[in-house]
């Protein structure tokens, strides 16, 4: 399932089985995973591929053929190892992106670190990408931390409840609200939060959210989740064994750090995570005819 391959052969399959041609998109996000990588290995600080990232490198030894973005997670002592180092280590072509980073943190995007590849594009130029200042108009990998969950069922609701609640009213410092793609009761939900959330500048918010998250990180638990995940994901919870050791996995031309009980993980988030999905439903998340990188030589 992992024997190693001609990365160029894998492209080719990988275009042939989607109908779209995302190398360099792929080539991008896999520059920035080495060098997360090569940092983490340097300092000695432990990473996990995440989601759909980690899927593709079981299930395909890479990428998932139409993903056009890359995960990784850490937990809560890794992630503020690597916020230490890594805005010295990145090379020029890249840059940290924090929550706060928009607009001199009066904007809100979501709660996710990243890091992206400043010499790249996904969308055409638009109010929206105006509004966060085109930082959210690269190519980036998502920098997930996880944090401990309490064991006890009640408690856990209130942490997950919280973060919703935060969330919401962080809505309100958006670019603006989709409230078609929202049920009623949700809808009611968002709409309640966000009036709310204007009233509270975002640093706030962004300490609320910081507080939330630490919490219970003395809680004697073996739970953990995804603390900066959006809401709908939260749901997501592991095992503390499932983050505490991880192991080299093939992932294209290189080995990257995967979760010592990936399978435990991907079962638990996919189910059969071997089957492939419909086919209309492989489609990147972004417009492949805009994405753009302006290197010769990604």
């Amino acid at each position: 399932m992992r024997v190693e391959g001609s990365w160029n052969s894998m492209k080719s399959m990988k275009k042939e089985m989607t109908g779209y041609d995302l190398s360099k998109a792929h080539e991008v996000n896999l520059k920035i995973l080495k060098e997360i990588d090569r940092i983490c290995r340097k300092y000695k600080i432990q990473y996990m591929l995440d989601a759909g990232t980690l899927l593709g490198a079981v299930r395909h030894q890479g990428f998932i053929p139409w993903d056009d973005d890359a995960d990784i997670a850490f937990t809560r002592k890794n992630y503020e190892a690597f916020m230490k180092v890594v805005r010295r280590e990145l090379p020029d072509t890249m840059e940290l992106l924090m929550p706060w980073d928009f607009q001199k943190g009066r904007a809100f995007f979501d709660f996710t670190a990243r890091i992206y590849y400043k010499n790249s594009r996904i969308h055409e130029d638009s109010p929206e990408t105006q509004y966060y200042e085109e930082k959210m108009n690269h190519l980036w990998v998502d920098l997930f931390t996880i944090d401990v969950l309490p064991q006890n069922k009640g408690n856990a609701t209130v942490t997950l409840l919280l973060h919703k609640i935060v969330y919401g009213m962080a809505m309100a410092h958006r670019y603006q609200l989709d409230f078609s793609k929202y049920r009623v009761f949700h809808k009611l939900a968002v709409g309640g939060l966000s009036l709310t959330g204007r009233l509270i500048p975002m640093r706030f918010l962004f300490r609320m959210q910081r507080m939330v998250a630490l919490k219970d990180r003395k809680c004697r638990s073996n739970l953990r989740y995804y603390s900066n995940y959006q809401p709908d994901f939260l749901y997501v919870t592991l095992q503390k064994e499932w983050c505490d050791q991880v192991e080299d996995m093939v992932f294209c031309d290189t080995k990257l750090m995967v979760p010592k009980h990936w399978h435990e993980v991907l079962t638990w988030i996919y189910g059969d995570y071997m089957k492939l999905p419909p086919k209309e439903q492989r489609v990147p998340g972004h417009s492949t005819t805009q994405i753009q990188v302006y290197d010769e030589e990604v």
